[in-house]
């Protein structure tokens, strides 16, 4: 079945100018971006964004972190495109991560991991009406 799952290319992969090189590792390997914009993150959008972490002992090292630079946010369509996404970016851990996945590729750490994708088709739907309207899908 088709779907649109959301994908963040995190601060420390857009300072590193990984930002093509992620994106064409999603192409190659089926899912087409449906739509993306390059942005900086207010602190009031990246605590909204993760507020089902609230109470967790990372969230303000999280936000912190995802306010620190230029994110890429992309809605990726295609078949399974939700699971399709998470195989694509492998394990959190980089160290766990699989060969060829984009965290094992680029990955500096647990909290530097490169990207950020849906883990499901509710949590999908729910990412991507945060960031994209739905007129501005594709």
């Amino acid at each position: 079945m088709t779907e649109t799952t959301l994908s963040i290319i995190k601060p420390d992969a857009t300072k590193r100018n990984l930002t093509g090189r992620i994106i064409a590792h999603f192409e190659e390997h089926g899912l087409q971006v449906a739509a993306m914009k390059m942005t900086q993150l207010s602190r009031r959008e990246a605590e909204g964004f993760y507020a089902e972490h609230k109470a967790r002992p990372f969230f303000g090292e999280l936000v912190d972190f995802m306010c620190s630079g230029p994110v890429v946010l992309m809605a990726l369509k295609g078949e399974g495109a939700v699971m399709k996404n998470r195989e694509l970016m492998g394990a959190t851990n980089p160290a766990e991560a699989a060969e060829g996945t984009i965290r094992k590729l680029y990955a500096r750490s647990i909290g530097e991991n490169s990207v950020h994708g849906s883990d499901s088709a509710e949590s999908a739907r729910r990412e991507l009406s945060y960031f994209f309207p739905a007129t501005d899908l594709y």
